[in-house]
């Protein structure tokens, strides 16, 4: 097993092409290649209850097996278990899940597995070497499929292959200046299930009354990805609600209730995902961790 840390970003609709023009990647060559993914559940959601994902992933090399674990993720920031091996062809290889990652799935869920929704994207893929850190950068443009549904894939994922975390913030504040972008937690596979069984609200009025302030940014972070997806203007409510919590509590330092209350306002407007939101809601991210 190894452990994947990554900063996962959502871009508007420029962001792509910001993103390619940006200087950061100048003189970087990029490196493209189409991914097909199949994700596979139990009936009962077994998997994604317990915040479990499965993947056979066809790339121009052949197809891989990923699992990976739920382990912990806030702010976009994301570190969880993985496991990944190449496998012959389309078919689940059960005797390699046992292998590799003993005691994860049971063997009632083994013989329960069925596909459930699939993504199909290009991933555009740049290796950046800091003074302290490696990064890879990967922009991946398609879309998640359940049924007949589909949703667009727009994102970027900043993966530490060595160095600190700290490196992915900079990163990302960096592209910032220049790209529409925003904190995401929400992965191609929540985005899949929730695609075939809907989005919820992430919390109700009395938990965001009770929450902790880094709480409520991820909520705040939840609702987005909710929107994003679903486009019901509930989640645009719940987000707004959430900075407005933060930017009215005056036991926070105003580093942090600054840039809250920047970001409810902006959610006032049509086309709020722009690159001062994603500086603000970085700068908002880091007060927190600070506070």
């Amino acid at each position: 097993m190894s452990q994947e840390i990554e900063l996962k970003l959502a871009l508007g609709d420029s962001g792509p092409d910001a993103l390619r023009r940006h200087p950061r990647l100048a003189g970087h060559t990029a490196h493209r290649a189409w991914l097909a993914n199949t994700y596979y559940d139990t009936p009962s959601r077994a998997l994604e209850r317990a915040r479990i994902a499965l993947r056979i992933r066809r790339t121009p090399d052949g197809h891989l097996q990923t699992l990976k674990t739920a382990g912990s993720g806030q702010g976009g920031l994301h570190a969880r278990g993985e496991w990944e091996w190449p496998i012959a062809g389309d078919a689940l290889d059960l005797d390699g899940i046992r292998q590799h990652a003993p005691g994860v799935l049971s063997d009632a869920d083994l013989a329960a597995l069925v596909p459930r929704f699939t993504t199909d994207f290009t991933r555009e893929r740049w290796d950046i070497v800091e003074a302290d850190a490696t990064i890879e950068v990967a922009l991946d443009i398609g879309s998640i499929h359940a049924g007949d549904r589909h949703v667009p894939i727009r994102e970027l994922e900043l993966e530490l292959k060595t160095g600190s975390p700290e490196a992915l913030w900079r990163l990302a504040a960096s592209l910032a200046d220049e790209v529409a972008l925003r904190p995401a937690n929400a992965s191609k596979a929540q985005r899949g299930a929730a695609l075939q069984d809907g989005w919820t609200l992430p919390g109700d009025a009395a938990e965001l009354r009770n929450a902790t302030p880094r709480h409520h940014a991820e909520q705040a972070i939840a609702a987005l990805d909710a929107l994003g997806d679903s486009g019901e203007a509930e989640f645009l409510t719940h987000a707004r609600h959430a900075f407005r919590s933060l930017a009215e509590d005056t036991r926070l330092t105003t580093a942090v209730r600054q840039p809250a209350g920047w970001l409810a306002e902006a959610l006032d407007g049509p086309q709020w995902l722009t690159p001062r939101f994603g500086q603000h809601s970085l700068a908002l991210l880091a007060a927190l961790d600070a506070h």
